[in-house]
C-alpha cells in the first residue's frame, strides 16, 4: 500500500545535493515522518474528544501543524498549492521557524512527555533537503501516508524498518545501528519476558530490541490495563547518538508505543555507586557498541576500568539488573579469552556474581558491516545476591556454562542474512540445555581460574579456531597508531 511511497521519497532524497548516504535518507525521512505520525495523532485524539463533548488542545500551535504550513487541503480533501509553501519560502520556514519552535519543546519539565521527545528530536537534527522543491516533492509524497488503523501502522513500521536495515548496512559500523532481527527474536524467546516486567536496553539504537519485545508480548491476549502497561510502564532505553534516537522514537511510535520511554543520554556517564534497586530492570536486552574507547573520566565511573565500550556497558547491565532478572547481551566474541586485566576481571565479576546460563556463538557474517564475530551471554542474577564473591551469601553463581555453535551452512551476506528457521534448533535445545553436535557443556569448576578462559571449545568438533577479518585488523592498526601519535606529541611537549 504504501511501498511506492517510500521509493518515491527516496528517489526525490537521492537527487538532494544534502543527502548522500543511506543515514541521511532515513534522517530526513524520520523528522518528517514525525510530524505526519503527530498531525494524524492530534486529528485523531480531537475527533474523540468532540465526539465525548470535550475540549481537546492541541500540542503544537496552529500556524506549526502540518495541515497549516506542510499540506492545507481545499474543499475536496486536496493539498491546496496556493496556500502551501513551496520553493524558497518552505525551506526557509523549516528551518528558520518550524526547527526552531518545535525544538524549544525540550525545555518542557517533565522528563518523559512527548512535547519533551519533540524538543529533544528537533534540537538534535536539521534540515538537509536544501531544495524548497525537494521538500515540497517529498511532503506531497508524505501527506498520502496515514496513521489510522493497525494494518496501516503494521506496514509503514515494517517499511521503516527496511529503512534500518539499509542504513544499517550502508556501512562498516552496521551493526550499531541494526542487529538483525531474527537474533533478536531467538534471545526474547530464550528470555521470555512477561507482562508487568520492566524491560531496559541502555545502548538501543534504533529501538530494535524494544520494539521486538513489544510484539512478542502484545501477541498475547491482553486485558485493558496490560495494553496500558505496556504503552507506559514496560519499556525503557538510552540513546547516546541524536540520530539513532531519533529514529528508536519513531521506530517505536510506528510499532504501537505513542510515548516512548527512549532518554537521549550517554548512559556510561551514570556512577554505577548510585544505582539502587528502584532504578534496576526486569530484563535487559542489548547489543551495546563495541569497539569504541571512552575517556577516563568516563571510565571512573566503573570497578573495572576499561576504555573498551562493550565492557564498561556489560558492567552497567549486570549492575541495572534486577535479583532474579534475566539479561541477554551481544558483545565480541573475543570477551571469552581475551588476557588483558579488564576482559579476565569482567569474566570474573560475571561468573561470579552471576548465572552465565547459556553462550551463543554467532558466525561471521552476522552483522553485515560490523566485521567480528560475536556471541550471545545469556545470564540471571541470583534472587540473594549479584555483588562480588566477597560480598555474596552464596559463592560462584555459575556453576555450568551452556555453549551452542551456530552453524547457518552458508557464507551469510546482504542477499543471504541470518533468518529465524536458522535459530529454530537453538532456541529448542537451549530450554533443556541439551549436549549435541553444536551444543556442550562447560562446568566452571573445570576452567582455569586465573584467567576464567570460557573460549569456544567444542569437545566434539575440536576448538573453533576463529581468524579475524581484515577490518578487525586494520582498526586495531589504526587504534595502536593513534595511541602511539598521542604518546609522540605527549613526549615532543616535553622536549
Amino acid at each position: 500500500m504504501f511501498e511506492q511511497i517510500f521509493k518515491n521519497i527516496d528517489d526525490v532524497l537521492w537527487k538532494e545535493a544534502g543527502c548522500t548516504t543511506e543515514l541521511d535518507y532515513t534522517e530526513q525521512t524520520s523528522w518528517l515522518l514525525f510530524l505526519k505520525y503527530l498531525d494524524d495523532l492530534e486529528n485523531s485524539k480531537q475527533l474523540e474528544a468532540e465526539l465525548d463533548g470535550k475540549p481537546y488542545t492541541f500540542v503544537l500551535d496552529e500556524p506549526y501543524r502540518w495541515g497549516t504550513w506542510a499540506a492545507p487541503k481545499d474543499a475536496n480533501g486536496n493539498i491546496d498549492h496556493n496556500k502551501a509553501l513551496s520553493g524558497d519560502d518552505l525551506r526557509d520556514f523549516v528551518n528558520d521557524k518550524l526547527f526552531r519552535y518545535l525544538g524549544g519543546f525540550e525545555q518542557k519539565s517533565d522528563e518523559n512527555s512527548f512535547e519533551k521527545n519533540i524538543g529533544i528530536i528537533f534540537s538534535n537534527i536539521r534540515n538537509k533537503i536544501f531544495s524548497g522543491y525537494n521538500l515540497r516533492n517529498i511532503i506531497d509524497q508524505m501527506d498520502s501516508l496515514r496513521f489510522q488503523s493497525q494494518v496501516e501502522k503494521h506496514e509503514l513500521s515494517e517499511l521503516y524498518e527496511a529503512k534500518i536495515k539499509n542504513m544499517g548496512n550502508a556501512g562498516r559500523n552496521g551493526g550499531e545501528y541494526y542487529t538483525p532481527r531474527p537474533l533478536i527474536r531467538a534471545m526474547i524467546q530464550v528470555i521470555k519476558p512477561t507482562i508487568g516486567e520492566k524491560i531496559y536496553d541502555g545502548a538501543c539504537g534504533s529501538a530494535g530490541f524494544l520494539c521486538e519485545a513489544f510484539d512478542y508480548l502484545r501477541s498475547q491476549n491482553l486485558t485493558v490495563a496490560e495494553l496500558k502497561n505496556l504503552q507506559t510502564s514496560t519499556f525503557y532505553g538510552k540513546e547516546k547518538k541524536s540520530l539513532a534516537y531519533i529514529i528508536a522514537i519513531m521506530n517505536m511510535i510506528l510499532h504501537g508505543i505513542e510515548s516512548p520511554n527512549i532518554i537521549h543520554t550517554n548512559t556510561l556517564t551514570e556512577n554505577l555507586a548510585d544505582v539502587q534497586n528502584k532504578d534496576r530492570f526486569d530484563v535487559i536486552l542489548a547489543n551495546p557498541p563495541f569497539g569504541g574507547k571512552e575517556r577516563k573520566e568516563i571510565q571512573q565511573n566503573f570497578d573495572i576500568r576499561t576504555g573498551e565500550t562493550a565492557f564498561l556497558f556489560l558492567q552497567h547491565f549486570i549492575k541495572m539488573l534486577k535479583a532474579g532478572g534475566r539479561a541477554a547481551i551481544v558483545i565480541k566474541n573475543t570477551f571469552l579469552s581475551n588476557t588483558d586485566n579488564a576482559s579476565v576481571s569482567l569474566r570474573k565479576l560475571l561468573l561470579e556474581s552471576c548465572n552465565l546460563h547459556t553462550v551463543l556463538d554467532c558466525p561471521g557474517g552476522t552483522f553485515q558491516g560490523a566485521g567480528v564475530k560475536t556471541v550471545v551471554l545469556f545470564f540471571e542474577k541470583p534472587v540473594l545476591s549479584c555483588e562480588p564473591v566477597e560480598q555474596s551469601k552464596g559463592g560462584a553463581a555459575t556453576e555450568k556454562v551452556w555453549f551452542y555453535s551456530l552453524d547457518v551452512g552458508r557464507n551469510m551476506g546482504k542477499t543471504n542474512p541470518l533468518n529465524d528457521a536458522d535459530l529454530v534448533d537453538f532456541v529448542e535445545l537451549q530450554k533443556t540445555f541439551v549436549d549435541s553436535a553444536k551444543s556442550w557443556s562447560v562446568a566452571i569448576a573445570d576452567i582455569d581460574k586465573t584467567t576464567f578462559d570460557l573460549s569456544v571449545k567444542n569437545p566434539a568438533g575440536g576448538e573453533v579456531i576463529v581468524h579475524r577479518s581484515p577490518v578487525e585488523i586494520m582498526d586495531e592498526i589504526t587504534e595502536l597508531d593513534f595511541e602511539s601519535a598521542e604518546v609522540l606529541a605527549i613526549i615532543r611537549e616535553l622536549l
